[in-house]
């Protein structure tokens, strides 16, 4: 049996009920959250035959960064209540699988703790407070981050119901912003901004002389007004059905995204339910020049730390290089769109 299908159920037997629930809950009545691996199982694949497979690669690059596999990290709240060493550890385990990390710009440990841990960039919601926003990612990027990703689908946070205690009642506030100065800070500041626009992609790119990711986004005109706004790429993604519910599954998203962007030289992300090697080899197929995981990288957290971080990549990479063989396809530029059916 994969580790992947009882990492859950492992997690589940350490983790407190509010924090299990905020890790595993969708927005609304969860629909988006529970039908997003189902909508990558139910595309079907074209494989070649008579392709030299002897050598099967899944090295690539995204924005410059070497990576041995396209199987990334997505940025994820809360890590030190999975793990007492949180980001730290995600960013070792990935670092130890040839991997990369967006760490949440949320996280509860110090930005300048992460400097040696691994290849790793910033996510970012913006506050009201546009200076307190620029001083967070500005020591991210003193600390290493080598892009800054703007979380675009959260002027508000969509509302998540739970039977129990909110896991903002249970958990200690510095397991949160370790990166804010909130002395004097008044709540409303740390508040997300509602007012982004397009010009927000180019105030962040100047202000912190790094690469933009946009994520969030899902339709197609969007994508391309970020990348005219000067974003370096666009992260297909629902926020892991925890915003708007009844939102389009990312692996329908995905192909008009990347035909809209045909031509230009932005790359493309995708996250949500990609939980099989299968899957990454029909994101990318499709045209994601990387995928993403989250939930499952907070169970391997939990479960065995580092070590479970670079374990879980390193099993979901095999399975991709593994697809691939089946595939024909023995390297990630021959990931073509022909490989999907329909």
């Amino acid at each position: 049996m994969r580790w992947m299908d009882t990492l859950a159920h492992e997690a589940e037997q350490r983790l407190p009920a509010p924090v299990l629930t905020y890790f595993r809950q969708g927005a609304g009545a969860g629909l988006s959250a529970a039908e997003a691996e189902a909508h990558w199982d139910a595309l079907r694949l074209l494989p070649h035959v008579l392709r030299d497979v002897s050598v099967v690669s899944t090295r690539t690059s995204v924005l410059g960064s070497e990576v041995d596999t396209p199987v990334l990290v997505a940025p994820t709240t809360l890590q030190l209540a999975a793990h007492e060493e949180g980001e730290i550890a995600m960013l070792r385990g990935a670092a130890a699988a040839g991997s990369l990390v967006c760490v949440s710009s949320n996280a509860g440990v110090p930005f300048t703790s992460l400097a040696d841990s691994g290849p790793w960039w910033v996510q970012a919601y913006v506050l009201r407070d546009r200076q307190l926003t620029v001083e967070l990612l500005d020591r991210a990027r003193q600390a290493g981050a080598k892009a800054v990703v703007l979380t675009a689908d959260t002027p508000v946070v969509g509302q998540k119901y739970s039977a129990g205690p909110s896991v903002w009642e249970t958990v200690p506030p510095e397991h949160l912003l370790a990166n804010v100065d909130q002395q004097g800070v008044e709540a409303a500041q740390l508040e997300k901004a509602a007012d982004l626009t397009p010009a927000t992609i180019d105030w962040l790119r100047a202000t912190l002389g790094l690469p933009v990711v946009v994520k969030g986004v899902l339709r197609a005109d969007d994508a391309r007004e970020c990348v005219a706004a000067g974003a370096s790429a666009v992260w297909v993604s629902n926020h892991g059905g925890r915003q708007l519910d009844g939102a389009i599954a990312t692996a329908g998203a995905l192909r008009p995204v990347a035909d809209a962007l045909a031509g230009t030289d932005a790359e493309i992300y995708v996250d949500g339910g990609i939980r099989k090697g299968r899957h990454a080899l029909t994101a990318l197929a499709l045209g994601a020049t990387a995928v993403f995981v989250g939930r499952p990288t907070l169970w391997a957290l939990t479960v065995d730390g580092a070590a479970g971080v670079q374990r879980l990549l390193t099993e979901l990479t095999a399975e991709l290089a593994h697809a691939m063989a089946l595939a024909g396809t023995p390297d990630i530029p021959s990931l073509t769109r022909d490989l999907v059916s329909g």
